[in-house]
């Protein structure tokens, strides 16, 4: 199987992760529920009034880190992104599903935006085995 389609059965589709960012030189990591992309990018939601946000725009590369099953030996990956923000209504009904409404209400809420991870680098974890993808 090509490295590509080993991450894709860690990423693709929807699931929990775990974002780091950087703020005053320290790491900042939190739980955000994203969507895997066929390219490797990764998408998710999340509140314009964040410190996530904040620090994303100060400091757009952001670590990752995805585990995609129950056991301890399940494959995982570690990605290197670059993070783009999204405030155009296109990208967030494009995004929007219902799903958002508890957080949100509806895709014109100027607080809700889109956050789309574009992977410089992968590490893909399977057994005892590291594999590189990059950019």
């Amino acid at each position: 199987m090509e490295l590509k389609d080993k991450i894709l059965e860690v990423i693709g589709g929807e699931h929990v992760a775990a974002v780091a960012t950087v703020s005053e030189g320290e790491p900042k990591v939190r739980f955000m529920a994203l969507v895997g992309n066929d390219d490797l990018s990764l998408t998710g939601a999340t509140m314009k009034s964040s410190r996530k946000v904040q620090q994303i725009r100060e400091k757009p590369v952001v670590a990752i880190s995805i585990w995609s099953g129950k056991n301890y030996s399940d494959p995982y990956v570690v990605m290197e992104s670059m993070t783009e923000v999204y405030e155009d209504m296109n990208m967030k009904k494009l995004f929007w599903n219902p799903n958002l409404e508890q957080y949100f209400q509806t895709p014109e809420n100027p607080d809700y935006v889109v956050v789309k991870f574009v992977p410089q680098r992968i590490e893909y974890y399977g057994g005892m085995v590291m594999e590189a993808w990059e950019r």
